[in-house]
């Protein structure tokens, strides 16, 4: 084979190969949306103050809360930082299993160090796996013995149906909670630990080795009423979010889990949320 052959041989080797690298990723995409589309839906919209449900859907189903896991695990690191368990400035290592947390991660290396404050920051805003386990890690040595603090939180909080495996939300078989639970502990951050909420308000924060952007900055943009919003998404879960909203004095808080896309579940947000002060606002 002369030279110039080789070379077109060459060429449509790659090109085929480009092709079909393509039909593969084209694949996963498209099986990733047939998944999420086939999550079971629930919502429900409660009233922050008193604890209420104006309205709700399978509120009480235990199904995949993604990213919504981060809510257990944001109370229980601030419930350690207020009883002087941990500090702010406390510096973390990162273990090989954090390190190789998939997406969304800060992008944390095994051996790393960093504070506590940042990977705090990290997890709220952007929803970074990494940094979850970290904190993990660091506040009981290992993701199981975190599991545990968190039900002991469930257990404080009244959550009845959920059960924990990991602080972060990545699927895992019986890591399952229900919108109203998922609710419970949104009011519980809102009532108990107020100077924290703003975290889940901050459309960009620092965390150390970057400025990380958050998951749910499209909701907070748009939807004049957000106060604080926490997102996910798996494919066992679908889109999922947790808002807290305000309006003349009112105070909501919207679960969504199932979303089909992050469209539908902030547009679903939005119109469960004017519902809810619609509700309230015409007795």
């Amino acid at each position: 084979m002369n030279k110039h052959s080789a070379h077109k041989a060459f060429a449509s080797l790659w090109f085929r190969s480009a092709i079909l690298f393509g039909f593969l990723i084209t694949l996963a995409f498209m099986f990733s949306v047939s998944l999420a589309k086939s999550a079971p839906y629930a919502h429900v919209i409660s009233n922050a103050k008193t604890g209420e449900v104006i309205d709700e859907e399978n509120s009480k189903l235990r199904l995949h809360p993604a990213g919504l896991t981060k809510l257990v695990t944001l109370y229980a690191v601030i419930e350690a930082l207020e009883t002087g368990e941990v500090e702010l400035d406390q510096i973390a290592r990162v273990s090989a299993k954090a390190a190789a947390e998939g997406p969304i991660v800060l992008g944390l290396r095994a051996g790393q160090r960093i504070s506590l404050r940042y990977l705090i920051r990290a997890m709220a805003v952007q929803g970074a796996n990494d940094a979850a386990t970290v904190i993990a890690q660091t506040l009981d040595g290992s993701e199981l013995a975190f599991a545990e603090r968190m039900a002991r939180v469930s257990q404080d909080l009244g959550l009845s149906q959920s059960t924990w495996r990991n602080a972060h939300g990545l699927t895992s078989s019986g890591h399952l909670s229900t919108a109203q639970d998922i609710a419970i502990v949104m009011q519980a951050l809102w009532r108990d630990y107020p100077e924290y909420v703003h975290l889940l308000s901050m459309v960009t924060v620092d965390a150390g080795v970057k400025k990380v952007i958050h998951s749910g900055r499209r909701l907070l943009q748009n939807y004049e009423k957000a106060l604080a919003v926490k997102t996910g998404f798996t494919n066992a879960s679908g889109f999922s979010g947790a808002m807290i909203a305000d309006h003349e004095n009112e105070v909501l808080i919207v679960v969504v889990l199932g979303g089909r896309s992050t469209k539908t579940r902030n547009d679903q947000m939005v119109r469960l949320s004017d519902l809810g002060f619609k509700t309230i606002l015409d007795r």
